[in-house]
């Protein structure tokens, strides 16, 4: 099959061997797939990546890695002992994860294992219990971006945010739309938004932001307690940091009031620093990581198949395989739109 393919620490794009279903495994043929930061992650820290000690992530230079993992494909061929639940023709999706004797012994991830290849390919292997047909009519390009918004879910759903409180969003990139998204869909406002790019804060609207913050020219810690001051708001503050960028943390606590919860969705895969005297102080809470879990990825996708969230707004180019290099060289360089999404 035609791919791009990781090896030697370089991305290029040529032929590499067909994967062939194990049992219990869908072979699909990719549709549409959605560029995420993680790839990027995977190729500049995947000496961080790599080492949880559960054998999910496997990065070998001499080895073929396809990346991607955001994808909608149709069914071509079923591995053994599959059912007649998904035949041939059938458009799916599924969370990006690989099972091992069902998930017994474990499980890959795919498009960061040399064993699981990833959506940057024409072909490639889905576990039949992670699957799910995707209705006719609804956009392959939307089901390639249900990852993406499943994140910004979990973090929502997990912080418990009623109504009454208001949030902070910290970044307005496709995670940070994704947590608007999610916030939107429980009626909190009003929605804060910080990003410095002016199209950013915008298209936030188009997910529900009501407030948008310039933070070159304002705290967004300042326009929150002024509307809180305005409502009445005596809870604390949710922080819903979507960014990654080294020290950010430390500037949240440093600037936020008592009992902020932060929940850190950014990609952290750098090493950092915290004042943890100025956090115990102001009995700062902090989640890192952890999700999204399969209840928020597929209630994701209950949502866009259900036509109850449209993510298509946060895609702003379709590319083929030959220009991935050059899109992910954009996301390392935080530049470009929220979300490119990749066409074989």
């Amino acid at each position: 099959m035609r791919a791009v393919v990781l090896r030697g620490g370089r991305l290029e794009v040529r032929e590499t061997p067909d994967p062939v279903p194990g049992a219990g495994e869908l072979l699909i043929r990719m549709l549409s797939t959605a560029i995420c930061a993680s790839d990027v992650h995977f190729m500049d820290h995947h000496d961080m990546v790599t080492n949880d000690g559960t054998g999910r992530f496997v990065y070998d230079e001499d080895r073929d890695i396809v990346l991607g993992h955001e994808f909608v494909g149709e069914v071509v061929a079923h591995g053994p002992d599959c059912s007649d639940q998904f035949p041939v023709g059938t458009r799916v999706t599924a969370m990006p994860i690989l099972l091992l004797d069902g998930g017994l012994t474990g499980t890959k991830v795919i498009g960061q294992h040399p064993e699981a290849p990833g959506s940057f390919g024409e072909l490639l292997l889905v576990s039949e219990p992670m699957a799910r047909a995707v209705p006719d009519g609804v956009p392959s390009d939307a089901v390639a971006l249900v990852d993406a918004f499943a994140v910004g879910e979990f973090y929502v759903r997990s912080s418990k945010i009623e109504k009454g409180d208001i949030p902070i969003v910290i970044g307005a990139g496709a995670i940070g739309l994704s947590a608007v998204a999610a916030l939107a869909s429980r009626g909190i406002e009003p929605i804060i938004v910080s990003d410095f790019k002016a199209d950013r804060r915008e298209l936030a609207t188009q997910f529900g932001a009501h407030v948008l913050v310039d933070p070159n020219e304002r705290s967004p810690f300042d326009v929150w307690f002024e509307h809180a001051l305005e409502r009445g708001c005596t809870t604390p503050t949710f922080v819903f940091e979507c960014v990654g960028a080294p020290g950010l943390i430390s500037d949240i606590v440093r600037s936020c009031s008592m009992w902020t919860r932060i929940h850190a969705a950014g990609g952290w895969y750098t090493g950092d620093s915290l004042n943890l005297t100025e956090a115990t102080h102001k009995g700062v809470t902090i989640q890192l990581g952890g999700g999204p879990m399969p209840e928020d990825w597929y209630g994701t996708l209950d949502a866009v198949c259900e036509g109850r969230l449209d993510p298509l707004p946060s895609v702003g180019r379709t590319i083929g395989f030959d220009d991935v290099a050059a899109a992910l060289d954009e996301v390392r360089k935080a530049q470009g739109p929220p979300r490119i999404i990749v066409h074989p």
